[in-house]
């Protein structure tokens, strides 16, 4: 029992079972379903569709019709797939964005280059355009093979004859198992221009050269216009049958009143969807990624496309329009893949091989066309010649047919006693009596001389290749005459290459930009700067203005941290906040490290730096290194909006950054440092060698242990005598000059600046340097008052005095730290 249930089953590897299914699978997609055939240029669905019209009477002379009849038609007697693939490719088929020459004439919604769909099948009506004609004409004169449908029922053509070149007027796209392409669409007139020019080549028996046939066909000509920018990567394209080459839209630069304009796209490139580029272009807009467009809409109409793109006052409409050609798909990218089925399998072809297979192609329909006429016209020649020796015999023919019991006994007495052949006795015995006339004889001698010469010509055109060629040459003269239209597509020989400058992206506008010892920032216009105070600026308690400045929009300012970081903000992008108000603080908007705060801030072009002769910065640093970097270093980075990045390494986690001081080139300049324990060094800067971002800097001062820097000075040679004010922990001020400072060599210890005392000795808290003189100077003490005096209030000091005690008039407490009143020198200035 158990033999006769296994009888017949088979033990087989699983993988090899499934290898060879989906080997059949792949082989099926490549040949029948994703690829089009190199001679009509259509996949099997679209040669169904096609035909499926035709047969059904569907053709462009005709009424429209339901396109759900055409599916049923299609997949009832030709496609075995569902109905939605078989309107999609109608649909697709009709689009008049996608196809150079559409091939189906669609009445009704047939989708947008928006990326909306077609109305359902049952809403639109179609036919067969007048050049689909010429792609099924002759296909009943045995020009190409046939093969019965999937339920061999029917037959169906396995290629059309096609008389125009589908494959490179209309392109395809597709992919199938291991294999992809994409074929741009061409112009019909450039095509049959090239085809003419090869037939007339081979005629004197020389070969063709890509460059000659570029001089015909320059490049693709896509429905949607737009400019190709690239002849070498053109020509490499069409070499290999791989490439790439540049496709912008067509933009034009339209002034408007106020000093403003506007970009107008009038074409977009080809298979970008119109809707999701307008919706890019509005993003782009809303997050304010450049500044400088206010707004975009879509003016398309039946005419054509028109997307508007509103720019503000005084903006560079060259620089936005650049900008928008590298971040949106108004430039992109076509990815040439040129791989059809030829001789049964996909290849990838050059433009050469798929214009050779295409001619290939029309001789052997025009052979087999004009071998269906001549047998056709010698069977009617053959009739005629019977026709016109019956005349001459017609009494006795009659005589015989009268005396002829049938039709059939009376054609065998035909062929028995005047040797007429079966054929010619069938046309006698059907012949009407009032074609026996003079007239029809006449007609009948005209028609065996227009036979005969038809079949010499058919036989001129079957042995003489020159005459075969001439054929096509005139057919291909009469299909551009009849449906050549003008190249929409540009083609320049040079790519462009695109230079964003941000500052040409941004109307320039003066500022105010103000950040704080606490890390507020904010920027403030002009207008709202002169309305108010200028020393009222919102701030915290015990906060304090570090930088105060008038800039630019197309500038930036450089923070430097505690911890040996930088932020590069441009200035455009700081929030626009009133003077009085009190800023956004730093900590909303960048990862900082725990205690970090803001040490220096500098001013830079966004553009434009000089790095010849450019400035740099001189970081010093709580661990006694010093370092110059240059000041173009400090720009911005991928994740400047949300992170730091590293101006000097650190020595360990309690090192600090405690000074910056920008470097003007070509000035001379001394560095002066102090430490907590009171030791001072002065020491030339050129002895600090320039470095990267990432290096630690040199030694600048030699420190004992326990000890540390706590103010660094950068002395300009040109000013005649710098002085600095000190601020010990028990609340002395010390006013000295700078040159009273030993000067040594860099990495030198340094001498004492403050008289050492037994018990509780003085160590230094905080020191400013006075650069302009007698300034306006605030101390803070840990109880959140505060005290201000003139610098110049202090007495000045020898190297080894301590100072002298600060004589406050309000309860600071432990003082805390001391700073320069910038907000009252910016109201002095």
């Amino acid at each position: 029992m158990a033999e006769a249930i296994n009888r017949g089953v088979q033990e087989l590897n699983f993988a090899s079972i499934i290898g060879d299914r989906f080997g059949r699978y792949s082989k099926y997609i490549i040949q029948d379903r994703a690829l089009p055939d190199i001679r009509d240029g259509l996949k099997p669905v679209q040669r169904r569709i096609l035909y499926a019209m035709l047969t059904d009477g569907n053709t462009a002379e005709k009424p429209y019709r339901k396109s759900a009849k055409t599916v049923g038609n299609v997949i009832g007697n030709y496609h075995p797939h569902g109905d939605s693939s078989v309107y999609e490719a109608m649909v697709r088929m009709s689009q008049t964005w996608k196809n150079r020459v559409p091939l189906i004439d669609m009445h009704g919604n047939n989708g947008s280059m928006d990326g909306d769909p077609a109305a359902a099948m049952r809403y639109t009506e179609a036919r067969l355009s007048k050049v689909a004609m010429e792609l099924l004409k002759d296909i009943h004169a045995e020009t190409v093979d046939w093969m019965l449908n999937f339920d061999d029922t029917v037959e169906e053509p396995k290629v059309l004859p096609a008389h125009f070149p589908n494959l490179l007027v209309n392109g395809a796209t597709g992919i199938s198992a291991g294999y992809a392409t994409d074929i741009p669409p061409h112009n019909l007139g450039e095509v049959l221009d090239a085809l003419i020019f090869m037939l007339n080549q081979e005629a004197k028996g020389q070969a063709v050269t890509l460059d000659q046939v570029m001089a015909y066909i320059p490049g693709p000509d896509f429905p949607t216009g737009g400019i190709i920018q690239g002849e070498d990567d053109l020509k490499q394209a069409y070499q290999t049958g791989q490439g790439k080459v540049l496709v912008r839209s067509k933009v034009r630069i339209e002034p408007l009143k106020g000093n403003r304009s506007q970009l107008v796209i009038e074409e977009i490139p080809y298979d970008v969807n119109k809707a999701k580029l307008i919706q890019r272009l509005d993003e782009i807009r809303l997050s304010k990624k450049i500044e400088g467009i206010s707004e975009v809409r879509d003016d398309s109409d039946m005419s054509g496309v028109s997307i508007i793109v509103e720019l503000k006052r005084d903006v560079e409409a060259e620089a936005i329009l650049a900008y928008l050609y590298k971040h949106t798909d108004l430039q992109v990218n076509y990815h040439f893949n040129m791989v059809a089925i030829h001789n049964y399998q996909p290849v990838l072809c050059s433009l050469q091989q798929m214009l050779s297979a295409y001619l290939d192609h029309q001789k052997e329909v025009v052979r087999r066309r004009t071998q269906f006429q001549l047998m056709k016209d010698q069977d009617r020649l053959h009739l005629v010649d019977g026709l016109i020796r019956m005349v001459s015999i017609l009494d006795e023919v009659i005589q015989t047919i009268r005396q002829s019991d049938s039709k059939a006994d009376a054609k065998k007495n035909l062929v028995a006693e005047y040797d007429f052949s079966l054929d010619q006795a069938e046309a006698i015995v059907n012949l009407q009596l009032y074609r026996l006339t003079n007239t029809d004889i006449v007609s009948l001698q005209d028609e065996k001389l227009s036979l005969n010469e038809a079949i010499h010509m058919y036989e001129n055109i079957l042995n003489q290749p020159k005459a075969l060629n001439q054929v096509l040459i005139k057919e291909f003269k009469e299909l551009k005459k009849k449906y050549a239209t003008p190249r929409l597509t540009e083609i320049e020989a040079e790519v462009e290459t695109i230079t964003i400058e941000k500052t040409m992206t941004i109307p320039e506008e003066r500022v105010y930009v103000s950040i704080t010892k606490e890390g507020y920032i904010k920027r403030t216009s002009v207008r709202s700067f002169t309305a108010s105070d200028s020393t009222d600026l919102g701030s915290r308690d015990l906060d304090y203005p570090l930088f105060v400045r008038e800039l630019s929009t197309h500038d930036a300012v450089v923070i430097l941290t505690s911890r040996g970081n930088y932020l590069h903000l441009p200035v455009y992008e700081l929030p626009d906040i009133r003077w009085k108000d009190l800023g956004l603080h730093w900590s909303q908007r960048y990862q900082l490290e725990k205690g970090e705060q803001v040490v220096a801030v500098f001013s830079q072009k966004l553009e434009g730096l000089d790095s010849e002769n450019e400035d740099r910065l001189v970081m010093m640093t709580q661990s006694g290194r010093i370092k110059q970097t240059a000041l173009s270093e400090f720009t911005t980075y991928r994740s400047y909006k949300t992170r730091t990045m590293t101006a000097i390494k650190m020595q360990d986690e309690a090192d600090r950054l405690v000074a910056a001081y920008q470097v003007r080139s070509g000035h001379t300049y001394q560095v002066a440092l102090m430490t907590y324990r009171s030791y001072g060094l002065r020491f030339d800067l050129d002895q600090v060698a320039v470095q990267g971002l990432k290096a630690q800097g040199v030694i600048a001062m030699k420190l004992k242990e326990g000890d540390r820097v706590v103010a660094g000075f950068l002395i300009d040679q040109a000013i005649e005598r710098p002085q600095v004010l000190i601020l010990t922990q028990r609340a002395n001020l010390k006013r000295m000059d700078l040159e009273k400072l030993a000067q040594a060599n860099r990495g030198a210890l340094g001498t004492l600046i403050l008289k050492e005392l037994k018990t509780n000795p003085h160590r230094i808290q905080e020191a400013v340097a006075l650069v302009k003189g007698n300034v306006p100077v605030i101390i803070q003490g840990d109880t959140g008052q505060t005290w201000e005096l003139m610098a110049f209030d202090i007495g000045l000091s020898d190297r080894l005095n301590n100072g002298s005690a600060l004589q406050a008039e309000v309860d600071l407490g432990q003082v805390v730290g001391l700073h320069i009143a910038r907000l009252k020198l910016l109201d002095e200035d």
